[in-house]
């Protein structure tokens, strides 16, 4: 059966290749000593088989006595269907999963027919456009190596699956075996995943099989899949210089556990208690540097900051102008947090706080703006439910046509309105957003669009936090018309905060002038 929601993510794809050596019964020892392996280490694995009809795949002139390496090996290493079936068979019943490299049209359909799990593209068979297609058109997800190839070459392969809606993922990959160090590149993982963000990306290695290092470099830059050959020496048998045994892939595995322990999540976590322990003890307090009386303002030339940092003391770093004592302190007395009082505009430190939010958003979203733009906060219910209820918009150009990026952060909304002239269309760039349009919910995710038109009203949220570019007609203040009519009741600067130079976060000044939108009625529609 068919699996249309592959996980690509952390799978080990063991290449089995023909280090069978023709012999079923080594095959199966190869098999059964790297389940034990992957068993022990709890990972996901799949054994890799290649098919090649070796009659039509190989030219008549060179079935016999071809002077080729590799026509010499394809030969004397040769299975029959049925000696693979019973290869496949262990590998179901040792719980792994199967997957196959078919180098010509007849293998892909084999390769279904017998129920391999996930099909592989070689890096030597990613520009063989017959074979492509019959492996796009077969059903099971791919992975598909890069060895060799540009990233123009790529581009196409991406181009080429997507169009096709294969479920597929890309492997950074160099074909020199084995593969020396200055070629292992592994930097090509990064240049993968940043060139195409929403596919896995993975490494099919061919270095030492003895060196764990690369694997480690690999899981930090991002690699989630990962191959390598495999084999079994006995007296007669000796592997190449690139495939592992079950003791390498041990090791192998090993060393990618460590890796991932070392990575840590992928989120910021919380300092852990050893570490703020830790920092308390290297902090600086603040200290009276003379007497101060009950009452009077602190300055910097009234303190100094020195360790210990005490508990309960205010620390150095959260010092400012604007502090006035509540009880007297003589010199060198530690000045306590219970011990001074500051009156600050709450609402501002939320936007304050908020513009480094968003701006470590729209980094996050790799968006770059100039230096000529707009700033507007909108903060319908009051700007201390900034946080729950708003948004903040940067306005780009304002002509017959406007662009804004409009940015929400985690848990807000934007409460339902509607526009009397303007007529706009939502792309999202980064994030998910929860849209209503009169009263109908649509979830958009990165890259979608939805087309909003005049007196239609609607609502949007998001619970991840989102950037979302707005292209519309002209933009108009006094255009937005709410359901809450204690909005519509507002002055525009009780609802919006401008500001200019957000770096340095200066409030523009708003005319007071400006009146509020006068509600037409009656609504267009209601709600």
């Amino acid at each position: 059966m068919i699996d249309q929601d592959f996980n690509f993510h952390d799978l080990f794809i063991l290449d089995l290749a023909n280090n069978h050596q023709g012999s079923v019964e080594h095959g199966l020892r190869i098999i059964q000593s790297m389940a034990e392996v992957v068993k022990r280490h709890q990972v996901r694995a799949a054994i890799k088989f290649q098919f090649r009809q070796l009659d039509t795949f190989i030219h008549p002139g060179h079935h016999s006595n071809s002077e080729l390496k590799y026509i010499q090996r394809f030969q004397s290493t040769r299975l029959d269907q049925a000696q693979f079936q019973t290869l496949l068979n262990e590998v179901w019943a040792q719980g792994l999963l199967a997957m196959c490299t078919p180098f010509d049209e007849e293998s892909v359909n084999i390769a279904v027919d017998m129920g391999f799990n996930v099909l592989k593209v070689a890096s030597c068979s990613a520009k063989d456009w017959p074979l492509l297609e019959e492996i796009a058109g077969a059903g099971p997800p791919v992975v598909c190596s890069t060895g060799g190839l540009t990233l123009e070459d790529i581009d196409n392969v991406v181009s080429f699956f997507q169009h096709r809606a294969v479920q597929f993922s890309l492997m950074h990959c160099v074909s020199v075996y084995p593969t020396p160090d200055p070629l292992i590149t592994l930097n090509q993982i990064q240049v993968l995943r940043n060139r195409y963000p929403n596919i896995p990306i993975g490494w099919s290695t061919h270095e030492n099989p003895g060196d764990t290092v690369p694997v480690q470099i690999a899981v930090a830059l991002g690699a989630r899949l990962f191959e390598r050959h495999i084999g079994l020496e006995t007296e007669s048998i000796k592997l190449n210089a690139y495939s592992s045994t079950s003791q390498q892939v041990d090791a192998w595995l090993e060393a990618y556990s460590r890796a991932k322990v070392l990575c840590g999540p992928k989120t910021r976590p919380p300092a852990s208690e050893v570490e703020q322990a830790s920092l308390a003890g290297l902090r600086r307090g603040v200290y009276a540097k003379r007497l101060i009386k009950k009452g009077r303002e602190l300055t910097r030339e009234l303190v100094y900051f020195a360790m210990p940092y005490l508990e309960g003391q205010m620390e150095s770093g959260a010092w400012k102008e604007g502090y006035t004592a509540v009880q007297d302190m003589t010199p060198d007395q530690p000045v306590m947090q219970n011990a001074v009082e500051i009156t600050v505009n709450q609402g501002l430190v939320t936007l304050k706080q908020a513009i480094h939010e968003v701006k470590a958003l729209l980094n996050e979203a790799n968006i770059q703006l100039g230096s000529e733009f707009k700033v507007e906060y909108s903060h319908h219910y009051g700007l201390e439910n900034f946080r729950q209820t708003g948004a903040v918009l940067i306005e780009c150009i304002n002509r017959e046509y406007c662009k804004k990026l409009v940015i929400q952060l985690p848990g807000q909304r934007h409460p339902s309105h509607y526009h009397a002239r303007k007529e706009e269309t939502f792309q999202i760039l980064y994030g998910i957003l929860h849209v209503n349009i009169d009263g109908y919910p649509r979830i958009l995710h990165p890259g979608e669009t939805i087309l909003i038109l005049p007196g239609v009203w609607h609502s949007f949220w998001t619970d991840t936090g989102v950037v979302f570019e707005e292209v519309s007609t002209t933009h108009y203040n006094n255009d937005s018309f709410y359901a809450d009519k204690r909005i519509n009741k507002l002055h525009r600067s009780e609802r919006k905060t401008m500001v200019d130079h957000w770096g340095r976060f200066q409030i523009a000044q708003q005319s007071s002038s400006e009146k509020a939108p006068e509600v037409p009625l009656p609504d267009p529609h209601t709600q």
